[in-house]
């Protein structure tokens, strides 16, 4: 089959497509990725094929990171000022995609990408769709953190039945958001259809939850194609990924590190947090990896004892298996790899779906949280002290990794398209 994946979002957001695509080929597919420009090097250097997809975004763009980030008002205006505006070039860009080169046999749609049922209906082509969190299923039997309301997290824990009066209230809060998107359909000549951010981004045929079970069991409010796959990982292939000589120098010579990191985004808004980390390990007396991403004003501004090491990246399945504790920003990413890894982890949630991922590695005993505004040197000594010293937490996270590693996410995911749409 040709079959064309599309997304958007970070290179966190992208790897899980690389990792089907490569399981794809070796099944005999031929996979068309079909996602931003900034990606092509990456993916053509890989041997998928590329389809470039607007709007386009810039990886280095601080200004756009952080007005994402915002935990106030970042997903809407993500959505209202980035993503709708554009959505008859994605639509534009997309179905030229899947009618390339004789056509596709498949599209397979992160939620994000909000052309994709358009350019199903409009074409006929089969679809699966697929989400990367729990968040994104927005159950009102196990609701998820909302950002701007972190309160209403607290008040579902005690109030039974209110994860219905939040879906609500989140569907009346986010009713004009995808007007562009019911124009276009109008335009084709469709009808009007489902809310694009709650319902359409859903396929009828095949729904992929790319995560384990350990994250988030199925809901009855779920669609009822789900399939919870496990996770679905890839961040370089074999030994071309491998860990720099200086860095595995500096983990043999020593005991485990604390692993500092924001990811692939939130790293361009990283404000203080590699200073107050650096710090936090010194008061902690605890060798420690912090790594800094690409942005020269990452780097802490004063000398650092031979204890820290910095880098500007290192892959986290090389990595996170040498750390004592993860501290990270709660992508969906970086907290896979690091349950893989069979790490605890203290997590400094951003916004989107990492409060609710946060939440949950809390609630499977293997992490701590501390939200942003509150992450010092002084108040990271507690949750990480914790986190170092009491041995129950490193042994559930031992137990989590093995659940992950039972999921064989990948192959899973692949054999359920299979299933569904044929081989």
């Amino acid at each position: 089959m040709r079959i064309v994946l599309t997304t958007f979002g970070t290179f966190g957001d992208v790897h899980p497509l690389i990792g089907l695509s490569l399981e794809l080929q070796r099944r005999g597919h031929v996979p068309v990725l079909a996602i931003p420009e900034m990606f092509r090097e990456k993916i053509e250097a890989l041997g998928i094929e590329f389809a470039p997809v607007r709007p386009d975004q810039d990886p280095h763009d601080k200004v756009l990171v952080a007005m994402i980030y915002d935990i106030k008002h970042g997903t809407e205006r993500g959505l209202r000022e980035f993503l709708f505006p554009s959505i008859r070039e994605s639509y534009e860009d997309l179905l030229a995609a899947v009618s390339a080169k004789g056509g596709a046999d498949l599209l397979v749609a992160g939620e994000l990408a909000y052309a994709a049922p358009i350019v199903a209906e409009k074409t006929g082509i089969p679809w699966a769709s697929y989400v990367l969190a729990p968040f994104s299923f927005f159950s009102a039997y196990d609701p998820p953190v909302l950002p701007p309301y972190p309160l209403l997290a607290k008040v579902q824990a005690v109030v039974p039945g209110t994860g219905q009066v939040v879906a609500r209230f989140a569907r009346f809060v986010t009713r004009k958001w995808p007007e562009p998107v019911f124009a276009l359909r109008k335009e084709l000549g469709l009808p009007r259809g489902d809310d694009p951010i709650f319902d359409a981004k859903h396929s009828q045929r095949l729904v992929l939850a790319l995560f384990s079970k350990v994250l988030g069991e199925k809901q009855k409010d779920w669609p009822k194609q789900t399939r919870t796959t496990g996770f679905v990982f890839y961040d370089g292939d074999g030994d071309a990924r491998d860990l720099a000589p200086e860095l595995k120098d500096f983990l043999e010579a020593g005991p485990a590190p604390l692993v500092f990191t924001l990811g692939s985004a939130a790293v361009l808004d990283a404000g203080s947090f590699y200073e107050e980390s650096a710090k936090l390990a010194e008061e902690l007396d605890q060798r420690a990896v912090l790594l800094v991403g690409h942005e020269p004003g990452n780097y802490p501004k004063r000398k650092l004892p031979e204890s820290i090491f910095v880098a500007e990246y290192a892959p986290y399945s090389k990595i996170l298996p040498h750390a004592s504790v993860v501290v990270h920003q709660g992508g969906v990413g970086t907290t896979a790899q690091t349950l893989r890894a069979g790490k605890p982890m203290l997590v400094m949630p951003y916004s989107h779906d990492q409060p609710d991922n946060a939440r949950r590695v809390k609630r499977l005993g293997v992490a701590e949280v501390i939200g942003r505004p509150q992450y010092s040197a002084k108040t990271g000594l507690r949750p990480l002290r914790a986190l170092l010293e009491k041995p129950e937490y490193a042994r559930r996270a031992a137990e989590i990794a093995q659940q992950i590693e039972a999921d064989h996410g990948v192959e899973t995911a692949v054999s359920a398209l299979e299933e569904v749409f044929g081989k």
